[in-house]
Formats: structure tokens, sequence, C-alpha cells
């Protein structure tokens, strides 16, 4: 336990403490956020807002995650290290989206091709190298299996998984960076999902597969998934400081792409892949608004909602921007509740006493 107080400890510190030297930095530099002219006209006032901060919230989580073994000496993992190499991975695809907004001066940066070949590429590398990398009990970061709450009967073919690995890479990186249209509102929700996942892999270390316990978890390194959850936690809460209404600074893609790529590897190796649509039911909800927006107008040339994504829509009803992000907060909270409520019921439904 001591090892997952030390990674969200440090990485708090340090993402509360860093940030405000990175919005100077950032402010010398002119690395302003751009504004698109056909959103609501209330953003205009945000011109000029520092982005890119989502490069605070993955060095935190990187030195929260290497304090807390450096602290209590523990051995890094295969899980833990292939999580933060996939956050690390999609940041950097992130950190390139936004280094072309801010330099070329324009709404958009890399193409969505770019965009989605970087992706790809990190993904697929994730997934491969998650079925690499047994210890001594034969288990894999991944499973073939496909998971909800634990693995299930299902099995895969190694490119299946592979296949559904980039899915969920690829749903939730995009997810967290569609909800990241208001201040605080994707970094608040990640925080909850973070910490759903710090109780999800603390469980499973506490009930892993060493002894005769018939209800435990074939999960690699649950422990330090723990650690790695804790510390993006951390650097999480400590970004939303500074990121909460009015935000002084925008995580930018490097922030919602590397926070999506964590929490999609914290899916898949503490094995509960489809659990994170229960967890990240608001960016579940936000992605399926601009999807029914898509094809909506495509089929029949109208509009379902007044801007998509999703919160854009209450901000053009006349909901103030604060209302929105605690409302949608609270929806995030609901998801998070749910989800692990489904996950301890599967655990008393097999019929442990602890």
């Amino acid at each position: 336990m001591t090892h997952v107080l030390v990674a969200a400890l440090v990485s708090l510190v340090v993402s509360l403490l860093g940030t405000p030297a990175t919005i100077r930095l950032l402010r010398e530099r002119g690395y302003g956020q751009l504004i698109r002219d056909d959103g609501p006209t209330t953003h205009h006032i945000k011109r000029g807002t520092p982005t890119m901060g989502g490069t605070v919230i993955l060095a935190a989580t990187l030195l929260g995650y290497a304090a807390a073994h450096l602290f209590a000496p523990y051995q890094f993992t295969a899980s833990g290290l292939l999580v933060l190499f996939l956050m690390t991975g999609m940041g950097l695809v992130g950190f390139a989206d936004d280094y072309i907004k801010v330099r070329k001066q324009r709404s958009l940066g890399l193409s969505a091709r770019a965009k989605l070949v970087g992706q790809l590429g990190i993904g697929l590398v994730f997934a491969v190298l998650a079925l690499r990398f047994p210890n001594g009990s034969g288990l894999t970061p991944g499973s073939t299996h496909l998971s909800f709450v634990r693995d299930s009967a299902i099995s895969l073919s190694p490119v299946g998984f592979v296949l559904i690995a980039y899915i969920i890479v690829s749903g939730a990186s995009n997810g967290v960076n569609l909800t990241d249209g208001l201040d605080g509102l994707a970094t608040g929700a990640c925080v909850m999902v973070f910490g759903a996942y710090v109780v999800v892999a603390f469980w499973e270390f506490g009930n892993a597969c060493t002894g005769v316990n018939p209800n435990c978890y074939q999960v690699r390194d649950p422990l330090d998934l723990a650690i790695v959850a804790a510390a993006a936690m951390g650097a999480c809460f400590g970004f939303l400081w500074w990121n909460a209404p009015p935000a002084r600074i925008f995580m930018g893609d490097t922030g919602s792409l590397s926070l999506g790529g964590a929490l999609a590897g914290l899916a898949i190796c503490t094995r509960t892949q489809l659990l994170l649509i229960l967890f990240g039911g608001l960016f579940v909800v936000i992605t399926l608004s601009v999807i029914i927006q898509v094809a909506a107008y495509k089929v029949s040339g109208r509009r379902v909602f007044k801007m998509a994504p999703l919160q854009h829509h209450f901000e053009l009803s006349g909901w103030a921007e604060v209302t929105i992000v605690i409302r949608f907060w609270i929806i995030a909270g609901l998801a998070v509740a749910f989800g692990l409520g489904v996950f301890y019921a599967d655990f008393v439904a097999r019929g442990s006493l602890l």
C-alpha cells in the first residue's frame, strides 16, 4: 500500500507545483490555444490560454511511478512499464498535434490520417508486447481471453486480441479527447476513473492466485498497475487545480490522448476490458453523441444536437460552463460507482467470504 500512496503523493505534488512553471514557460513561448470560429462564442475569451499542459500530467505520472519504486524498493514490472509506454506513446502523438497547432497558428494539427497512423502504430506495438513477458506462473500482461470483470471463457486468437486491444486504445484515447472541450471536464472525469482502477488493481493484488483462494484474479502485476493508476490519478488531481474553470492551462491532445491510452492499458492489463465501458460512461456518452450527430447528418441532412460533442449542445442551449462541468462530473462519478459495484458484485457472487 505504501507504494500506491507514494506514487499518488509524488505525482500530485509534481503536477500541482510544476503546472504554474509550465504556464509561465508556455506563455513566454506563445503556445496558446487556438479557438474554432464555429464553436460557442463564449470560448473566444479562452484564445491564447496556454495549452500542451498534458506534458505536466505525463511527467508527473512517470515521476510518481519511479518514486514509488525508489522509496520502497520494488521491482519494475512488464505490465506497469507497458501501460506507461502506451501512455507516453499516445502522449507523443498528441504533442505532435498540439505543436503543429501552436506553431502554424491553426485549430487543426496533425491530419486525421497522420494521427490515425500514430495511434495505430503505438497501439499495435503495445498489444503485441502485452502477450509476451510471461512470469513464473505463465501469466502475460495481456490475455487472449475477452474480459469484463475478469477473464471470460471467450478466447481470441492473438490476432483477435491485437484487434480488440487497438479498438480499446483508440476508443479510450479519442473518447477522452472528445470530452476535453470544457475547463476541467476531462481531467476531473479521469481522476475518478483512475481512482477506480487503483481500487480494482489493489483488490486483485489482495486476491491474487497465490494460495487456495478459489475466487482469485489471474493478473500478472496487479500491485504495479495500482501504482500506475495512483500516479496518474495524483497527476490529474494536481493539474485540475489549474485546469478547473476558469482554466489557466489546457491539457491539449498531449494530455487527452495520453490519459486515454493509460486507461486503455489499465483495462487490458487488469483484464477488465469491457468494464472500462462502465467506468468511462461519460466518455462513452460523449463519443456516441458525435457518432449520432455525424450519422444523422449523412443520412437525413439534419443534426440531432445543436453541436457535438454533447457538452457543446448544452452550451448552445444556454447552460453555464461550470454547470455543465459539475453535472457531467456527477454522471462520471455515478458511472464509476456503478462499475465498482458490478466489479464487487461479481466477487461476492462467486461465494468468497472476504
